[in-house]
């Protein structure tokens, strides 16, 4: 500051007409500069003042900001806005809402762009209240003309009310997101435990079928070793027969060269004298002639060991199948609640086609194996272990979840039933209901009853011709339920299905001629078929296999006589 003025001083001290006037005593120096504190301590505030004034380019309202309506020339960020004043303030402009009483009832909320939508447009008022019959925000002045009458309530009322519901639904979503965390966690596990038993099964398995090839191996060594040593003591009797009979030729040679010797002889004497001792034969220790035996004692090997190359491929064909399926049939799901209504209850429909090889020869199945009704012309089907030949039933193809039986007639005997039930027999080895293989429901103009394993169940008061038939196998469910324009249960029985199951359909006791059922669905399965009595848990799928080749392995154990 000095530097500045003293050169001031000497630039203008040079100057024309900036010297003293001639009736000025002469100076010869300077005048004595000294700082002036109070201007300083002035101009320290100014500075201050300025600094505070000018805000930092962030406090300006940028295009995604929302500005200070108040501010003029370059705005500033909003950092609330008013409902009642529908403006948005910055921090300086927003002080008089919290310094005057006036202000103090407004509602400040975060910055908003849609102030305007709190303007009723047909009013030009704010609005405040609520209008319950059209659901939506209204201003005091609606309920006097286009919601005259209606069920209004103040926002603030309803919002209230709103705020509960939202808590609620909050509660709701927490605890299904709690119960969704324990079913991944579980699933979790689950994938850990299949993992650990699959891997576990697979080794199980890789010992049995190595155990199984070296038993094979063993079987075909001793079988070789017994062959051989057979062999061995048949061409040892074969060639001592065959050296006895060498010997008994050499033998014969040497007395007929002998005799032709004295057939020539010209002494009379001589040769009557040698022709007795020389004519005279031993007997022979073997027959007159040699019989080749047939070697059935070898044959007899080769079917033994075909025999067993036989019982394996059944065996393989016969267990491999199940075990294959149910490998594949692994259901991993979450708990699906219970169907009520028909729409749920469609979800699990299918399209049911009957079993042409189980229907009995008097059943004639027509629109796709779809439909079945009772005749009195019997048809030629081909024999088949699957047919029923002495009760007028038929099984389905499919074991599913759901699916509607259409009735007409005299009615229909409605049934599940696992596929190994009898064919034929007595009436409690093959009649649907009879047996603990099958449950049936009668249905018919008296009414309905329900059979399983010979106990009887009436319902009362029901008669139905389209029964619906829901089939929950983990859950161990089968319902049967009436439907017409609302679903009516008819039965439900609970119990443990061990194997899987197929729908059937049959004569009721009452009926005397026509069963005519059709099968009626509306959509494709929506669960996979689940091989109930193999899988009460996915893991056990895995222990089949190793018992499963063991039981292969037992069977081959067994000794077998060759020969």
């Amino acid at each position: 500051m000095f530097s500045v003025v003293n050169k001031y001083l000497s630039q203008t001290a040079s100057l024309p007409g900036m010297n003293r006037s001639s009736t000025s005593p002469p100076s010869s120096s300077r005048p004595d500069l000294r700082k002036n504190t109070m201007l300083a301590d002035l101009g320290e505030e100014l500075k201050k003042t300025e600094l505070q004034a000018a805000p930092a380019d962030h406090c300006y309202a940028g295009s995604e900001d929302v500005a200070c309506d108040v501010c003029t020339g370059r705005k500033l960020k909003a950092c609330k806005s008013c409902l009642q004043c529908l403006a948005s303030y910055c921090e300086k402009h927003l002080q008089p809402h919290f310094e005057l009483p006036v202000f103090k009832k407004h509602k400040l909320v975060e910055p908003s762009k849609k102030l305007q939508e709190n303007i009723c447009s047909r009013h030009d008022e704010v609005m405040k209240m609520f209008c319950r019959t059209d659901q939506q925000s209204i201003c005091y002045l609606c309920p006097v003309d286009e919601h005259k009458g209606h069920d209004t309530v103040s926002a603030a009322v309803e919002r209230s009310e709103k705020q509960k519901e939202l808590e609620v639904s909050r509660q709701n979503i927490q605890q299904r997101i709690q119960d969704r965390e324990k079913d991944v966690k579980l699933l979790q596990q689950e994938v850990k435990a299949i993992n650990g038993s699959a891997d576990k099964t697979v080794g199980n398995s890789e010992m049995i079928f190595i155990e199984l090839i070296r038993l094979m191996e063993k079987r075909r060594s001793d079988v070789k070793q017994q062959v051989r040593s057979q062999q061995q003591i048949e061409v040892s009797r074969v060639r001592e027969l065959q050296e006895k009979l060498e010997q008994e030729i050499t033998e014969l040679k040497r007395r007929d060269a002998e005799l032709e010797k004295i057939s020539h002889t010209q002494d009379h004497n001589q040769f009557l004298h040698d022709y007795p001792s020389l004519s005279t034969l031993s007997e022979s220790t073997h027959s007159s002639s040699i019989k080749i035996r047939p070697l059935r004692v070898f044959e007899d090997v080769t079917a033994a060991v075909s025999e067993v190359r036989d019982k394996l491929q059944d065996i393989l064909r016969e267990k491999w199948t199940n075990i294959s399926q149910t490998v594949t049939e692994v259901d991993v799901s979450l708990s699906e609640p219970q169907p009520k209504t028909r729409a749920d209850f469609l979800k699990y429909s299918c399209d049911i086609t009957l079993d042409p090889n189980t229907a009995h020869t008097q059943l004639l199945l027509s629109d796709g194996n779809r439909k079945v009704r009772y005749t009195f012309q019997t048809h030629l089907y081909s024999s088949h272990p699957d047919r029923f030949t002495e009760r007028y039933q038929v099984l389905s193809k499919e074991r599913r979840c759901y699916w509607e039986i259409k009735c007409r007639g005299e009615g229909v005997s409605v049934a599940v039933a696992y596929k190994n039930i009898s064919r034929a027999g007595s009436w409690n080895e093959s009649a649907f209901g009879h047996n603990d293989k099958s449950w049936r429901l009668d249905c018919d103009y008296n009414g309905c009853v329900f059979y399983y394993n010979n106990l009887i169940t009436l319902v009362l008061g029901t008669q139905s011709f389209r029964v619906v038939v829901y089939l929950d196998c983990r859950a161990g469910i089968l319902s049967f339920y009436n439907i017409s324009k609302t679903m009516t249960l008819l039965h439900r029985e609970k119990t443990t299905f061990t194997q899987p199951l197929h729908a059937g359909l049959g004569q009721t006791l009452s009926q005397h001629n026509a069963i005519k059922a059709c099968m009626i669905t509306s959509r494709p399965e929506y669960y996979n078929d689940l091989l109930i009595g193999l899988i009460n848990e996915s893991l056990n799928t895995f222990h089949l296999v190793p018992r499963f080749i063991a039981s292969v392995l037992t069977k081959l154990c067994r000794d077998h006589t060759y020969y």
